[in-house]
């Protein structure tokens, strides 16, 4: 009877005992021209193979068929890749279309399938208050074919602010409330 430290390996591709050399990968061990790319056939020699659907892949078979693309510059992403706006972007490569800083754990302005960082998005892309002319950040109110920041739509007579939920009434194109 023999132990199970004499017991001759067995290759996982041809179930044969294994004489000589041995490599051990995913679990099992195989002859080592047995260790081969599920896609090409060639035994992988790498000592970092990738593997999908526990098949080993030598890395160029790899990426050809499972790598995403970087939505920036059409290229595999081999290492971290972000997933934003409904595509893929190496980590470098997600920045701001304006001011090219990096947006991983930042607030982001989607414009067009472009990324913008919040400052960007504010400063040059942001609709204009048509009380003040500054960018609107945040909520704004729609009155009149133009949108104001709540604190900008303002009575033409007396000055004081008109809010959302109260009535007002136009003449020559500006707003007053209905007291004045």
């Amino acid at each position: 009877m023999s132990s199970a430290g004499t017991e001759p390996k067995i290759c996982k591709q041809c179930n044969q005992a294994i004489q000589g050399g041995v490599l051990t990968a995913m679990g099992a061990s195989w002859h080592t021209d047995h260790f081969c790319c599920n896609e090409c056939k060639t035994p992988i020699t790498e000592t970092k193979f990738r593997t999908n659907d526990n098949f080993p892949y030598c890395t160029p078979c790899y990426t050809k068929l499972f790598a995403p693309k970087c939505f920036a510059c059409d290229e595999h992403i081999m290492d971290k890749c972000v997933q934003a706006m409904g595509a893929n972007w190496h980590e470098d490569h997600f920045v701001c279309n304006d001011c090219k800083s990096k947006l991983i754990g930042t607030q982001f302005m989607d414009l067009g399938g472009v990324p913008h960082c919040q400052k960007c998005y504010v400063a040059k892309h942001a609709d204009r208050c048509k009380g003040c002319s500054k960018p609107i950040a945040d909520k704004a109110i729609v009155a009149l074919d133009a949108k104001w920041h709540q604190m900008c739509f303002r009575c033409s007579r007396c000055s004081k602010p008109i809010m959302k939920d109260q009535s007002f009434q136009v003449d020559a194109g500006k707003p007053h409330c209905v007291k004045c």
